[in-house]
């Protein structure tokens, strides 16, 4: 039996929703504030601070980029934002308005990739800034989460029209329909055997699909869970929020999915990264960010407005 300690760390008032995390060059928490408008950095055991933005621009997906900067995407304005580890912000406009940027990620090729969820595009943005964008052969399908894959190419989501792609560097365009109908895929996340492994939120499934597109599904003890963010730890292990269910999951490998209650009821766990300090953190959209750690390891110093201690399978 495996035992984790989680703990919750305040961040943002209730409004502000933390949304997607990553872990910065500079050892920090990076995480955007979807409805506050503004970029948070959170060093472990300190204090939390937040670089405001335009309070409609909607910032939703950070990543750490190629550059020592952090990249993130602007939803509702259409922008795809860059911040140094000093806080300096640098803001891209897309070409035509209306894509809705969401997932970003970075790719072999020392660019960002990035999805337009309005536009069946995938994006690709340069570190100085310039955008180019690859047509997909689907209309609707609301293109989600994307991760650079060990092949080479760019994995992507996409909700609407239930598979997942693979875009290659020259813009080639592959698309693997799901096995269960109306899955909607959202996270996705690159694991160390070449897969890649993604979550059905309308499904209550984890999946994973090789480089050749061959799709293996997990359930979900609960089907409603609503299963949104995906991260793989270092040792294989896959990490994933349930949104609706109010929990962390961990799916081993050669196992199946075990879940963690969180200590603070309906918070909204969307985005999830494996931190600094080598524990697995979340993002609550209700206002704090959630460290997932065995029970018996070391954390941070600092305050922890909740703290619980949840056994599950190894």
């Amino acid at each position: 039996m495996r035992q984790v300690s989680i703990e919750e760390y305040r961040v943002a008032d209730g409004s502000a929703g933390p949304y997607s995390l990553t872990t910065g060059p500079d050892g920090a928490l990076w995480f955007t504030l979807v409805h506050g408008g503004g970029i948070g950095r959170l060093v472990p055991g300190g204090r939390p601070a937040v670089y405001a933005l335009d309070p409609e621009c909607g910032p939703s997906v950070i990543t750490a980029g190629p550059d020592g900067a952090l990249w993130f995407t602007e939803y509702r304005a259409d922008r795809i934002g860059r911040i140094t580890c000093d806080g300096h912000v640098t803001e891209y406009p897309l070409p035509t308005p209306g894509r809705g940027p969401f997932g970003i990620a970075a790719g072999p090729d020392g660019a960002l990739w990035f999805t337009g969820t309005a536009a069946d595009r995938v994006g690709r943005v340069t570190v100085d800034g310039r955008v180019t964008e690859f047509p997909l052969p689907v209309s609707g399908a609301f293109l989600s989460g994307i991760a650079a894959g060990g092949d080479g190419g760019m994995w992507f989501t996409l909700n609407r029209a239930n598979a997942v792609g693979r875009i290659g560097m020259d813009g080639a365009v592959a698309l693997h329909p799901l096995p269960t109908a109306d899955a909607a895929p959202v996270g996705i996340a690159a694991g160390p055997d070449g897969a890649l492994w993604f979550t059905e939120i309308a499904a209550g499934r984890i999946g994973r699909i090789t480089p050749g597109g061959h799709v293996t599904e997990y359930p979900l003890a609960d089907p409603a869970a609503r299963p949104h963010a995906v991260t793989v730890a270092g040792d294989g292990t896959v990490w994933f929020t349930e949104w609706a269910g109010n929990r962390v999951g961990a799916l081993g490998p050669g196992g199946s999915p075990v879940t963690y209650g969180l200590p603070t009821p309906g918070s909204e766990p969307h985005g999830i990264a494996v931190g600094p300090d080598g524990a697995v953190w979340t993002a609550l959209e209700t206002g704090a960010l959630a460290r997932v750690a065995p029970a018996d390891g070391p954390a941070p110093d600092g305050p922890a407005p909740g703290t619980s201690t949840t056994d599950g399978p190894a």
